[in-house]
């Protein structure tokens, strides 16, 4: 991964980052540096995500899930961390084989049973993912399938492995049933969790390269040093906090591949839940290249000047001729393909940004396969963190998601929770019928 933050210049863009101040930002990126590696040295938590790639074993993984293997479909139960690095691996990556990755990530009851419907669950395997055996949403989703599966007259226990801590419900019923497991790794928040078993494992099902995928990662951890001139990683957790001192407390993330759209999302979660506290954050807002220019563009390039627009470019991809036509205003086309297309538009947006002084960032991929998206998964967590260190917050927790488990949880019965009693002290003015 290589970063481009030429465009976040002062000179460029405002508001914009002057190269003094990245300078001077440089000495608190080298002292931030010095904790992160601290903090991994001792396996602190949430720093021990940054361990990943020399600690996850990828052999344990296809030995978890060599019993269904050869699978149409998996579907894997699990939400926010525990599901969305698995899907950005697998809707980012081409594969030889044919099995659908179905993500139940919400308890929308139409949509689940859309897909319980439609899929053939004599040849699909479950992966359940919870930490601790008790998030409500993944449950819930996971007893309607298991009910799917026996009202089909399945055995859900020759096809299902469990993802999760040491203890809980769910670590229960594995041993009980003698399920294959696989255990979430310790210190690592579900946010972080995308190069260990919790993300891995539907790469695995697919038939992705496993090594690949965390070799690219440990590249990318090489490249953590004391300075942000040095380090792709730390350039742009460094550039993004700065913007966000300067009045840019919006990040765009803008993927021009639409394979990456996913990796929007898993993004959009790691930056909002490891620094939105404490009145603290840039709020990132997602959108996808070259769709999103008939529809936010304008926004980015005329509106109020609070965004920073990250890009992603992917690369080399796979191309496709646009074919003649007798349409003479359009006749220029028929000598460019659809990639050539795609990095014109690009180009032309990075640039536009630009010449109306708004601050972009380019995120370069060498393609999109499992090294180089690797490293782009490590790259933005260690940047994620390193701004977390600049903004003198907790990366690691997440107290206000805290807040609503408990009052959903008050409010379904599985308790006695104040929070819950907030609900029914809402503030009503009601309009319409």
């Amino acid at each position: 991964m290589n970063v481009d933050i030429g465009n976040a210049l002062a000179s460029v863009a405002s508001p914009g980052a002057s190269r003094d101040s990245l300078e001077r930002l440089d000495e608190q990126v080298a002292d931030a540096h010095e904790r992160i590696v601290a903090g991994m040295e001792n396996a602190e938590h949430g720093y021990e995500a940054l361990n990943l790639p020399e600690r996850t074993d990828p052999d344990e993984i296809r030995a978890a899930v060599e019993p269904v293997a050869d699978s149409e479909a998996l579907i894997t139960v699990g939400i926010g961390g525990s599901a969305l690095g698995a899907a950005t691996i697998t809707d980012a990556l081409a594969s030889e084989s044919d099995t659908e990755a179905v993500y139940l990530d919400n308890v929308d009851p139409a949509w689940v049973s859309n897909h319980l419907e439609r899929l053939p669950l004599e040849e699909t395997a479950i992966n359940v993912v919870s930490r601790s055996g008790t998030t409500a949403e993944t449950l819930a989703n996971f007893l309607v399938v298991r009910d799917a599966f026996e009202a089909a007259g399945v055995d859900w226990t020759e096809r299902t492995i469990v993802t999760t801590g040491e203890s809980g419900p769910l670590r229960n019923l594995a041993d009980r049933h003698d399920l294959p497991s696989l255990k979430v790794p310790d210190g690592v928040p579900g946010r972080f969790s995308a190069l260990s078993a919790v993300g891995m494992v539907a790469a695995a099902v697919c038939g992705h390269d496993l090594e690949a995928l965390l070799a690219g990662a440990a590249a990318e951890r090489e490249s953590l040093t004391g300075s942000l001139f040095d380090c792709p990683a730390y350039a742009y957790g460094a550039t993004a906090y700065a913007l966000d001192q300067r009045g840019a407390g919006i990040n765009a993330m803008v993927p021009y591949a639409e394979s990456l759209e996913t990796f929007a999302e898993w993004f959009a979660q790691l930056w909002a839940e490891s620094l939105g506290k404490d009145d603290l954050g840039q709020t990132p807002a997602r959108a996808l290249g070259v769709t999103d220019q008939h529809s936010q563009l304008q926004l980015y390039r005329a509106g109020q000047r609070d965004k920073l627009v990250t890009f992603v470019s992917p690369g080399e991809t796979d191309d496709r001729p646009i074919p003649d036509t007798d349409v003479d205003e359009l006749a220029y086309l028929g000598d460019s393909t659809l990639g050539e297309l795609l990095e014109a538009e690009f180009e032309a947006t990075e640039a536009s940004l630009a010449a109306a002084g708004r601050p972009n960032v380019r995120l370069e991929l060498e393609t999109v396969d499992e090294y180089e998206l690797g490293g782009l998964l490590y790259g933005m967590e260690a940047a994620c963190v390193l701004a977390g260190e600049l903004y003198g917050v907790n990366t690691f927790e997440q107290p206000a998601v805290e807040w609503a488990k408990k009052a959903t949880r008050g409010l379904l019965g599985g308790g006695d929770f104040e929070e819950a009693d907030a609900v029914a002290e809402k503030t009503e003015l009601r309009i319409g019928r």
